[in-house]
């Protein structure tokens, strides 16, 4: 059973947190603290706009093979994730909308997510994007291929952001496997 302040479980159809992989299943239910580690390979364009903008929003900087350590929070109202990359440290909020959207804060932009089982794994939609809490045009927002799965037993994430004339800010896969549960 999810923990009652997980945030996952509540966005997703009732009958399809059961049918997510188990290892799914633990990361976005289970506890108050998460804490887990893994592996990550980090891709995104490495022109000066790519990486000021990746400094910006706390994103890692590309590097195959990069130690990845997550800390979630589950606090009463949001999820607090810290992402810690060998090359970068990344901190988010995680949300539920006044909608039924999922809501990512990362610093000043936010980004609003349906989330939908594909098999056994939760892919995230991105719906819209704001900044400072203005809504931005739907042609600004880019796209965002994000998926929550298993490999091999594993939780395993592949994320891949793309913006308009910029190209793909950041892609980063791998996996991770929890350390301890609070």
């Amino acid at each position: 059973m999810p923990s009652p302040t997980a945030l996952f479980h509540t966005l997703l159809d009732a009958t399809d947190w059961p049918r997510l992989h188990p290892a799914v299943q633990r990361m976005h239910g289970e506890g108050c603290i998460i804490e887990a580690s893994g592996n990550a390979d980090v891709d995104g364009a490495r022109h000066a706009l790519a990486r000021w903008l990746r400094r910006w929003l706390t994103l890692p900087e590309p590097g195959d093979g990069q130690a990845i350590a997550l800390t979630i929070e589950r606090l009463a109202t949001h999820e607090r994730w810290t992402r810690r990359f060998a090359r970068g440290r990344m901190h988010s909020s995680l949300s539920r909308g006044s909608d039924p959207y999922l809501r990512e804060r990362l610093g000043l932009v936010s980004l609003h997510f349906s989330l939908r089982r594909e098999g056994d794994a939760i892919d995230w939609q991105l719906r819209r994007a704001s900044l400072l809490g203005i809504p931005l045009p739907r042609a600004l927002c880019g796209t965002v291929f994000s998926r929550s799965g298993a490999r091999e037993g594993r939780y395993a994430f592949d994320i891949d952001v793309r913006l308009p004339l910029l190209g793909q800010l950041i892609a980063y896969r791998g996996w991770l496997e929890i350390d301890h549960v609070g």
